[in-house]
């Protein structure tokens, strides 16, 4: 029962964020500041749990002091590296390219899980993470050589290189120490750190004479944002990775793309394609054999 929560999790979760993917690309074709949307995403995101939340902090005001390092680097990791990679790689790259590298996070995570002696590893899951692989490489290469061999990245998607890289840092000590907190007290937490990273960043922004545009698409923007790929994912996540792992967890990434190529169908009436198929089926394989464990693994 506990499995199947943490599952559902993981779907809602991947799901949000494939949105934050199509609203990070949005954003950019409305000449909204990258750093300055995800300082008042997440400056927006405090206000909104502060109320729920502050009771609790005041309470676990020993848990959260004895854990400040780990906290800050599950901060910094998460809400500054990792959102702040990922809008700015899509002012030059496609959403279907940055959404693919998150495919990269759990071997990333696998490995550094490895690494660091937090989790063992076992071939199922390296084999569902290979088969999920190929079935993103489905959907993103449409099944053509030609595309295959014509890769040519660009400045985007090796920003985004970086956000994987954080992601997988941030998922595996998320693992190495469970906290006695209520997740949304923990996501109210790493919101908190989190900004203290952003604000160089959007600062930055300012000074170079970037500004954003007030008017109420930025607010929809910013409440969508707020609710489901912030607090949403994060809580969801987080309630997940406590019950069955980094690295079970982790494959469930593999659907970020899937979703994303779903949405684009919706929002620019892209067609269901052959390879589409193929890569749904090969993503859902790769899952069952990922969480399929192994006696004394």
């Amino acid at each position: 029962m506990q499995n199947t929560k943490a599952y559902i999790m993981l779907v809602c979760a991947t799901l949000f964020w494939a949105g934050n993917f199509m609203v990070g690309k949005f954003a950019s074709f409305s000449s909204i500041p990258p750093m300055t949307l995800v300082f008042f995403r997440w400056s927006l995101v405090w206000l909104i749990l502060l109320p729920f939340t502050i009771k609790d902090l005041v309470n676990n005001k020993s848990i959260i002091l004895s854990n400040l390092p780990l906290l800050f680097f599950l901060s910094l990791t998460s809400v500054g590296l990792f959102n702040s990679f990922t809008y700015l790689s899509l002012v030059h790259t496609q959403v279907i390219n940055a959404s693919l590298f998150n495919t990269a996070i759990p071997a990333i995570i696998i490995l550094l899980c490895f690494l660091f002696k937090i989790e063992k590893t076992n071939r199922y899951q390296i084999l569902g993470l290979i088969i999920s692989v190929f079935g993103i490489l489905a959907i993103i290469t449409q099944l053509d050589s030609a595309i295959i061999s014509s890769l040519d990245f660009n400045k985007g998607d090796l920003i985004m290189i970086g956000g994987v890289i954080s992601w997988g840092l941030y998922s595996s000590f998320l693992k190495k120490k469970k906290f006695d907190l209520p997740l949304l007290t923990l996501v109210h937490i790493l919101c908190t750190f989190g900004i203290i990273f952003i604000v160089p960043q959007f600062l930055y922004e300012l000074s170079q004479g970037q500004y954003i545009k007030f008017d109420m698409n930025l607010f929809y923007l910013l409440i969508f944002l707020a609710l489901f790929p912030s607090i949403g994912s994060y809580y969801c996540w987080a309630g997940a990775v406590s019950i069955i792992g980094a690295n079970r967890a982790g494959i469930f990434l593999s659907l970020i793309p899937l979703f994303s190529t779903i949405m684009a169908i919706g929002f620019y009436n892209e067609k269901f394609e052959f390879f589409h198929f193929i890569g749904a089926i090969l993503i859902i394989i790769g899952l069952f054999l990922s969480n399929k464990e192994i006696k004394n693994a």
